[in-house]
């Protein structure tokens, strides 16, 4: 277990690598000026040449490249061109609330998906499998753009119940955590669902239900454990996945998070910044899989990690 820990923490270098040259050459080849959106169209040519300099954007691309891994080595992402504040200051106070709406997103999915996953698992073909995997498909089917403004319009504008945005105490996490976690909800009933009724004719099921233990009760004691693998590998992705599709949600409530910093860093060509958001993101999802791997081996004895 440790050695195949140690060793995915190394795999972790190529990967940051990666990412760091992908996202500086995409960045440098979006179109637009961050000096001509900071000083504005009218901006003296004078100016501009020397805010080119000061920022280190009059060099070549490959200095700038250089320089740029030299400052992730160490642990120096840079400075924000827009927001004149260290990147890694700038990231640290936004990355807390874009894990604690992935966290809710997640508790949401989870809620919604095992009982529906185990009620359709349980019968499947029946009246109440079709119920459960109709209502995860309307769950994947309805996007975030949409699901997230009607929750809004409901049950904030028409009853007044929740905020309508921003981040302020549980009130203000129900609507972005309903809106990220249902997709995801659906996604794993359905797996659930499948892995449930792949165990029920299994031998230790039969032999459960010899001993006189009900269908439901077999199930939940026996086959669940055993049909969880699958459904944590799906988990571990879709989990990693909720930080990126954490933007969508944090553009639509306010939400003051990474994904919403991105998207500002983006519009403003905020080099920098956009840069070690994109970082942040990659590597959150390479660690969220090595902990799913791991997980593999808690729940299921059988799996071992060499």
């Amino acid at each position: 277990m440790m050695r195949f820990f140690l060793r995915r923490l190394a795999g972790l270098a190529p990967v940051a690598l990666g990412v760091a040259t992908l996202t500086f050459a995409l960045i440098h080849l979006v179109p637009g000026d961050p000096v001509i959106a900071m000083l504005g169209e009218n901006a003296a040519p004078v100016d501009i040449a020397a805010m080119r300099h000061q920022l280190g954007l009059d060099r070549p691309l490959p200095a700038q490249y250089v320089s740029y891994l030299g400052g992730l080595l160490r642990g120096d992402l840079g400075s924000s061109i827009s927001f004149h504040e260290p990147v890694t200051a700038l990231i640290a106070a936004r990355f807390p609330a874009t894990l604690e709406l992935a966290a809710a997103g997640l508790t949401v999915a989870v809620l919604i998906a095992f009982p529906l996953g185990f009620i359709a698992g349980a019968r499947p073909g029946s009246a109440a499998d079709f119920g459960a995997m109709a209502f995860a498909i309307l769950g994947i089917s309805v996007p975030h753009l949409y699901l997230g403004p009607l929750l809004m319009i409901v049950f904030s504008l028409r009853l007044g119940w929740l905020p309508l945005t921003g981040r302020g105490g549980l009130a203000h996490l129900v609507l972005p955590a309903l809106t990220m976690g249902t997709a995801m909800a659906g996604i794993l009933a359905r797996m659930l669902r499948q892995s449930l009724a792949g165990v029920r004719d299994a031998d230790f099921m039969r032999a459960a239900r010899a001993k006189g233990l009900g269908e439901f009760h077999a199930l939940a004691a026996h086959g669940l454990r055993n049909a969880l693998t699958p459904v944590v590998s799906l988990m571990g992705l879709q989990a990693g996945a909720l930080l990126t599709g954490s933007i969508v949600t944090e553009i639509i409530f306010s939400w003051p998070g990474i994904g919403r910093l991105m998207i500002e860093a983006i519009a403003a060509r905020d080099y920098p910044l956009a840069q070690g958001c994109v970082l942040v993101f990659a590597l959150t999802y390479v660690v969220v899989n090595l902990l799913t791997d791991i997980a593999y081996s808690l729940i299921d004895p059988r799996v071992r990690l060499g």
